[in-house]
């Protein structure tokens, strides 16, 4: 079946109605796969703010943290809402960039344990942070372990993921392979 172009399908309006006849008894998806089709859509034609959720590596360069302080500066700035972790790195210059943007409302830094568990350079920053939630029942376990429940509990509340990972970023790849698996848009970006 030949598909028509433009121009044939306003000199040949026959074609453009067989062409919608052809499109309409095409195989339908499956469930799934229309609703992360309609989530996309809607994402994507939104013009309402979403819930966006940071993850990263800790070993970031300088250049790389600049570029994340700036994305993050620029959700904030339009009104979305950004969760992130309180670690080094990556979550260390999402809020950087949030809390420059003036929005202490548009970031929630959710940690996997309690504040005094996080390293002392991360304390001072995560002072300034207006909707801190820490995780204290997390305390006894290995702070992978703990992050990986964190990390589930931010998926939670947003629509979309953003990361920053090397191929052998274990936990952050099983983060953004759970994320899909719940109909979450992620965007990942390898730094090696």
């Amino acid at each position: 079946m030949k598909l028509p172009n433009q121009a044939d399908s306003v000199f040949n309006p026959k074609d453009s109605r067989d062409l919608r006849s052809a499109v309409l008894d095409a195989p339908t998806k499956s469930v799934s796969d229309l609703d992360y089709l309609s989530e996309l859509l809607a994402i994507q034609q939104s013009d309402g703010p979403k819930n966006l959720g940071f993850f990263g590596t800790r070993n970031m360069g300088v250049t790389h943290q600049k570029l994340v302080e700036i994305l993050a500066y620029a959700y904030a700035s339009t009104g979305n809402h950004i969760f992130t972790s309180g670690a080094t790195g990556t979550n260390a210059a999402v809020i950087k960039g949030a809390l420059r943007a003036n929005c202490p409302d548009k970031l929630t830094v959710l940690l996997p344990q309690s504040l005094s568990k996080q390293p002392y350079e991360s304390q001072e920053l995560l002072s300034q942070v207006a909707n801190l939630q820490e995780m204290p029942q997390n305390d006894h376990l290995p702070l992978m372990e703990a992050s990986r429940i964190c990390n589930r509990k931010i998926i939670s509340h947003i629509q979309q993921v953003v990361c920053f990972a090397f191929h052998d970023s274990r936990l952050l790849l099983e983060t953004c392979q759970e994320a899909k698996e719940m109909k979450k848009i992620v965007t990942l970006f390898y730094l090696d």
